[in-house]
C-alpha cells in the first residue's frame, strides 16, 4: 500500500487560489482524493497565526479533515512589512518523513521547494507530487516533481 506524507503550505495556497480563481482551496476535496491512492501516514498545514477568529474556524476544519496544523506567529515588522514563512519548517518535516513514506505530495507553487524535491527523490527513491494554481507554481518546482496536479476547479470551493 502506498504511504503518503502530505505536506501543505497554506499561505501559498490560500493566495494562489484567491488570486487566480477569487476562491478558497476545497482541502476535503483533496483529503479523500489522497486516501484513495493509499495510507495517509501523515498530513502537516503549515499557517501563520493572526489570532483572527474567521483562521481559528479554518484551523479547526483543517483538524476535523485530518490535518496537524502548525502554527508561527504573524510578525508585524516595524517598517510595516511582515513575516511568517514556514519554507524551513516545511524542508526539515518533508526530510524527516521522506525514508519513511512512498509518495511525499506537497502543496505549494514555491519554486524554492524544487531542489528538496530533487534531494529526497535522488536520496530516498521517494516519489513527490505538487499540487499548485498553474499560472503561479515556479516552473522548476513543476519540473522537479515527480507528478505535478494543476489546482483547477475540481479543488475548489
Amino acid at each position: 500500500m502506498n504511504k503518503m506524507a502530505i505536506f501543505v503550505d497554506v499561505q501559498n495556497i490560500y493566495y494562489t487560489t484567491r488570486h487566480t480563481y477569487g476562491r478558497q482551496f476545497n482541502y476535503r476535496k483533496l483529503w479523500d482524493k489522497l486516501k484513495t491512492k493509499g495510507i495517509i501516514v501523515t498530513a502537516n498545514a503549515y499557517a501563520i497565526d493572526r489570532g483572527d477568529n474567521q483562521q481559528q474556524k479554518f484551523q479547526d476544519a483543517l483538524k476535523h479533515i485530518g490535518f496537524n496544523v502548525k502554527l508561527k506567529p504573524y510578525i508585524q515588522r516595524s517598517d510595516g512589512s511582515a513575516k511568517g514563512d514556514w519554507d524551513v519548517g516545511i524542508t526539515i518535516d518533508i526530510m524527516q518523513t521522506a525514508p519513511q513514506v512512498d509518495t511525499v505530495i506537497l502543496l505549494s507553487g514555491d519554486g524554492d521547494f524544487d531542489l528538496l524535491l530533487q534531494k529526497i527523490n535522488a536520496d530516498y527513491g521517494v516519489k513527490t507530487e505538487v499540487y499548485g494554481v498553474p499560472a503561479l507554481t515556479a516552473n522548476s518546482l513543476i519540473e522537479s516533481a515527480s507528478i505535478y496536479h494543476p489546482v483547477k476547479e475540481e479543488f475548489l470551493l
